[in-house]
């Protein structure tokens, strides 16, 4: 596992994680009629460890990427955390409380958004979803309210409150479903999937007030998404797993420098695009645009060579996208 990360000396983390384990018992079973019979009186099972063993530390206001494909254990992770499920082994505190514990202390200060997982009823305007929560949390009226206008201001709520929630649409549904998830003003984010299936508008949306949010109310944010872009606009830091193992815990642009050897060029051409595959490789060519991507010990002298050799406009040099260094992580596997 690689890791450049160092908890701030003297603070206490907001979520501490040590050699966090679940283990699922999964029944086998052999095809066959005759198996199934067998199996009704002897049946067998093996251990799969859908979290092993992982450890980290999130301080207090930091927004943190949790990253790994399909299965990696990310949900689990978050679930644990949240205290939806009991470990099998290992220590997890967040905020100072154990979260398997459910004290209603705990309880109040953090939150679980799953993404397309509603907590508003269907058939009801949403702000009779929020009053709902305003009783179960026994906000005070005039907090319940003033949070009511904060939330509809920085997510631009408006008449949304007012409809019946079958009838938004999935953007305006994951708002409302984030605003929902807020009303008690939560210390702790577990945000798991949060603009899954919503349009590019709605993800920046999103984006942009989940960075408010941590902004104005020092909120801690562990964050699950497919889509770098989430990433990439809000967490300086990604902890990385994979097969419930922990891979990488360390700044993004760490990331970026150890597990991509290449640099990407791009290169705009007086007179339109033309064959440049001797300075690289091109990823993408057209009309007058050609994207490169070359090792990184070689971009000083392809780029020298380029703005030399040829008519060139505009040329800028960029890392490779977060999907591909992602990509590369789970091929290498622990470093």
């Amino acid at each position: 596992m690689l890791s450049n990360y160092a908890p701030r000396a003297g603070s206490a983390p907001a979520i501490l994680v040590q050699d966090l384990r679940k283990v699922y018992a999964v029944q086998e079973r052999a095809a066959g009629a005759l198996a199934a019979l067998r199996g009704l009186v002897q049946r067998k099972s093996h251990d799969v460890a859908a979290v092993d063993r992982i450890s980290f530390t999130v301080e207090p206001g930091e927004i943190v990427g949790f990253l790994g494909p399909n299965g990696a254990g990310k949900t689990t992770t978050l679930k644990m955390l949240s205290g939806l499920l009991y470990p099998t082994s290992g220590d997890v505190t967040v905020l100072g409380h154990v979260p398997f514990r459910r004290e209603k202390a705990f309880l109040r200060q953090i939150t679980l958004v799953m993404g397309q997982r509603s907590q508003l009823v269907w058939d009801i305007p949403a702000i009779d979803s929020f009053e709902l929560n305003r009783a179960i949390y026994r906000i005070p009226t005039a907090d319940y309210r003033r949070t009511v206008d904060d939330l509809a201001d920085l997510l631009d709520l408006g008449p949304l409150l007012h409809r019946p929630v079958r009838n938004l649409s999935l953007g305006e549904r994951m708002k409302c479903e984030m605003a929902v998830a807020l009303l008690h003003r939560p210390r702790v984010l577990f945000l798991d999937e949060p603009t899954i299936g919503v349009d590019v508008t709605m993800q920046r949306r999103i984006r942009a007030f989940v960075s408010e949010y941590n902004a104005r109310y020092a909120a801690t944010v562990l964050l699950t998404s497919h889509y770098m872009a989430d990433v990439e606009a809000l967490c300086r830091r990604v902890v990385v797993i994979h097969h419930g193992k922990l891979l990488f815990d360390g700044d993004l642009s760490t990331l970026v420098q150890h597990f991509s050897p290449y640099k990407t060029i791009v290169v705009e051409l007086d007179g339109g695009a033309t064959d440049l595959r001797e300075y690289g490789d091109v990823v993408a060519s057209e009309e007058s645009r050609v994207t490169l991507r070359v090792p990184k010990q070689e971009t000083a002298s392809v780029t020298s060579r380029l703005l030399a050799e040829l008519p060139v406009i505009d040329l800028t040099v960029e890392d490779p996208p977060i999907d591909d260094v992602i990509e590369q992580v789970f091929a290498r596997g622990v470093a």
